[in-house]
């Protein structure tokens, strides 16, 4: 329901309107009555709905109207819509392709004996293919309820066409109105003319309530539906707990290689290695402790180039370690040297440059078995630093042992502190029964003419 007045001319108007109701406006009222204004069956069939309507009492609505999915305002609306709010804004392909969208029905006919008429993969996508699909294929319908806020007596130009509400339903069912219904937020406002003028409307929801057995049959559909949903999340996560074994910790790292900086050439990308210490730290067979990046590319020499790389990977240790937590790290990177200035001039002109055989070399190899590991001899540059994000989460019973043993730690102080108060009790009881004993001895041991019928003592 759609209702506005304006106050100075005490001018009032209220509809109620039904999804893809037509009412037609003063300008289409005028339009569609010469017969050589209509070009397409909708418009004589608009033609006919309107002299029908001349013929009995005529329009209810004077302001207010609708233009439907069906009608040309709907698809010119949403192909001249802004992206942003520069006055000289130009579409772009993707605003033009999405502004289509809306004429994508679901009605399409199926797939004949369900085989498909085109590739699942298309392994060398072509520059249009590429544009052609980057669209957001949701189908939707459109209605728009306007206003003529036309000066009084000249109704029946475009230019006072103003926009109520838009509703919008996709193929999902999901409804957009816009802006919402007003409800205790007060009337919406639209100014007018070169000598303002101040209109307010209202946007109300009348639809008519659910009947008990509708409603109940939708929490039933509702519960199914969240009970579908809940077993398959269960499914993906399972019901059993994977524990460690006895005194090892599980460490869990989800990390990212962030950026790279400080190098002389462009084209960067990062291959890494995760080590593991060789006492007391193991992995998965499965697992692996190698990536490498994308190539990233950087506007100007001497910018940081940033990947964005997420990896993870799982690793076990015998001991309780309690080190997990969010952590950055900048780690300095170095190459092999060649010395001599055609080698440098090789790797400026042809690329590429010398490489460590076991890149294991630039710590401690696994096959040394030496005591010291002589470097002497190796010519190496400093190159730049990569900025890694590591997120760590850590598994063992230990944790499990210990928050146990804390709670029955707390339990067993708790009983004491309870035993502790009522032996402070018991104390108070027996000190004033000891009071009262004494008391009553003072009195037998006094004269009798001292001590009143009462039993209390007199001077």
């Amino acid at each position: 329901m759609a209702g506005g007045h304006r106050p100075d001319e005490d001018e009032e108007e209220e509809a109620v309107i039904g999804w893809q109701e037509k009412l037609f406006s003063q300008f289409e009222v005028d339009l569609y009555q010469n017969e050589a204004a209509c070009q397409s069956p909708l418009d004589h069939q608009y033609r006919q709905e309107i002299l029908k309507l001349e013929d009995s009492d005529g329009r209810k609505n004077r302001r207010i109207f609708t233009y439907t999915d069906s009608d040309r305002f709907t698809n010119l609306e949403e192909h001249c819509q802004k992206m942003t709010t520069a006055a000289s804004e130009m579409p772009s392909f993707l605003v033009e392709r999405m502004a289509n969208v809306r004429r994508r029905r679901q009605d399409r006919q199926g797939m004949e004996g369900g085989i498909l008429k085109s590739r699942i993969v298309t392994w060398e996508p072509s520059e249009e293919f590429v544009r052609n699909n980057h669209v957001i294929n949701t189908p939707l319908q459109t209605m728009y309820i306007m206003a003529d806020l036309g000066p009084y007596g000249k109704l029946g130009y475009k230019k006072y066409e103003h926009v109520l509400c838009t509703l919008k339903v996709d193929s999902n069912g999901v409804i957009t109105v816009k802006p919402d219904f007003t409800g205790l937020k007060g009337p919406y406002r639209i100014e007018t003319g070169e000598k303002p003028e101040l209109w307010k409307y209202t946007i109300d929801n009348v639809s008519s309530l659910a009947q008990p057995e509708e409603e109940e049959r939708e929490q039933r559909v509702f519960k199914d539906l969240c009970g579908r949903h809940r077993e398959y999340l269960s499914s993906l996560v399972g019901t059993d707990l994977e524990t460690t074994v006895p005194g090892a910790l599980r460490l869990f790292v989800n990390g990212e290689v962030v950026s790279a900086q400080g190098y002389e050439y462009d084209n960067l990308y990062v291959h890494f290695f995760v080590e593991l210490p060789t006492t007391n730290w193991s992995s998965p067979a499965f697992q692996q402790l190698s990536g490498i990046t994308q190539t990233c590319a950087t506007k100007s020499l001497g910018m940081a180039a940033y990947f964005s790389y997420p990896f993870t990977f799982e690793a076990s240790f015998l001991h309780e370690d309690e080190s997990a937590g969010a952590h950055t790290l900048r780690v300095s990177t170095w190459r092999p040297l060649e010395l001599g200035t055609v080698a440098e001039l090789r790797r400026f002109f042809i690329g590429g440059s010398l490489e460590l055989e076991d890149l294991s070399y630039v710590r401690i190899p696994g096959t040394f078995k030496g005591e010291r590991l002589s470097h002497f001899g190796l010519h190496t540059e400093t190159t730049g630093s990569v900025t890694f994000h590591l997120h760590c989460l850590q598994q063992s019973r230990a944790f499990m042992e210990s928050s146990s043993l804390r709670k029955r730690m707390r339990s067993v102080l708790d009983r004491l502190e309870g035993f502790s108060q009522q032996s402070s009790i018991h104390n108070v009881l027996e000190a004033f029964r000891r009071a009262r004993r004494r008391m009553q001895e003072a009195r037998e041991s006094l004269p009798q003419d001292l001590v009143s019928p009462s039993g209390a003592m007199v001077r």
